[in-house]
């Protein structure tokens, strides 16, 4: 998924790393390097950055980045070759059979659109391609035209062989957008590619969504602090902060990718059902889980609950957790957090 040219602008000077690094005695169980192997490249419209701290690693780097682009190239939507491009060219004529990889993450977008009711709706291409919010052509469609899209958008009528391996959209037109789970998904298979290296103290960063392996090079069994991101300003500056192991933050913002029109601001998160952006009182959702597709899947699920239904969601989850941020600058976290986020921005107010 690309961004707006003046979003890019930001990424690149201010990164997107929210790891709030220290210094002390190395865990001498491992041996680490003083300054960790790193690599940054701009892939898939944002910036990519992976740190791993283990001695003698630098060449899995070369491993991990050569993983990324070669999922980038089977998923990204309006990549020439890419695989879910032709899944969406044949909308309407024939199923397509698509690697291993790419059913894997399609199985899982039924799954969330599923689980979600479809507020998470796999099949919601049509509808962001009208938006086309984070692009230079963004525009606020005219209500005939989303009314004409909208019956185009139906994860249900997804149509799936395993034997074959093979996914079908019957009606012309339909069209798969995967942007919102993506990354979470190529995170996690980079951080396959670490451990099968040997790799145990290492960061992935997809444009925020953010891995931690292992604990952190500051000390024996230290937890790596990692910074929450502020959701009304660009990737780079945080709110709060607290302290993770293998685990995943990903964050959704109504002010990452937006567009302006008479004064009102429109946000890249869509409702399925009404063909506008998802409205309620939340300005951003963090979301710590064990996997970063669950990160993504469930940061677009439970924004779309708002803050009190939202809430309720997490707490009666097991392995997530969550960070609210509401319009007013209020902060609220999931009961598992309470003891742990630590607030550091004045302009903001824990409430719970």
């Amino acid at each position: 998924m690309k961004f707006n040219s003046k979003w890019t602008m930001f990424f690149l000077l201010f990164g997107v790393l929210l790891i709030v690094s220290g210094c002390g005695k190395k865990n001498e169980a491992r041996v680490l390097v003083d300054e960790p192997y790193s690599r940054t490249e701009f892939l898939m419209g944002t910036v990519v950055n992976v740190k791993i701290y283990n001695e003698g690693k630098e060449a899995v780097l070369d491993q991990a980045f050569d993983r990324i682009e070669e999922l980038a190239a089977k998923i990204t939507v309006n990549e020439k070759g890419s695989e879910i491009d032709k899944v969406n060219a044949q909308a309407g004529n024939e199923p397509v059979v698509v690697s291993d990889d790419v059913y894997e993450l399609l199985k899982a977008a039924y799954t969330y659109s599923s689980e979600s009711e479809g507020s998470f709706d796999m099949t919601i291409g049509p509808l962001t391609n009208l938006w086309h919010i984070g692009f230079d052509d963004a525009r606020k469609p005219e209500q005939a035209e989303i009314d004409s899209t909208l019956p185009l958008i139906d994860y249900q009528q997804v149509e799936f062989d395993d034997q074959e391996h093979s996914v079908y959209l019957p009606k012309k037109e339909m069209l798969l957008d995967l942007g919102a789970i993506a990354k979470g998904y190529i995170t996690d298979e980079v951080v396959k590619v670490l451990k099968a290296n040997e790799v145990d103290t290492a960061i992935v960063d997809l444009g925020g969504n953010i891995f931690v392996l292992g604990h952190s090079p500051r000390a024996e069994n230290a937890e790596w602090n990692v910074g929450v991101q502020n959701p009304f300003e660009t990737r780079g500056e945080i709110l709060g902060s607290l302290p993770v192991t293998n685990q995943t933050i990903v964050t959704s913002g109504i002010y990452e990718r937006f567009i302006e029109v008479e004064g009102v601001n429109y946000h890249h998160l869509l409702d399925p059902d009404t063909g506008y952006p998802f409205e309620n009182d939340l300005a951003g959702v963090s979301i710590v889980t064990d996997k970063s597709i669950d990160g993504d899947g469930l940061s677009t699920v439970i924004f779309s609950k708002g803050l009190k239904a939202g809430l309720d969601f997490v707490n009666q989850r097991e392995n997530v957790e969550a960070i609210f941020v509401t319009k007013d600058r209020s902060v609220y976290v999931s009961d598992g957090l309470k003891k742990s986020f630590h607030l550091n921005d004045d302009d903001f107010t824990l409430k719970n």
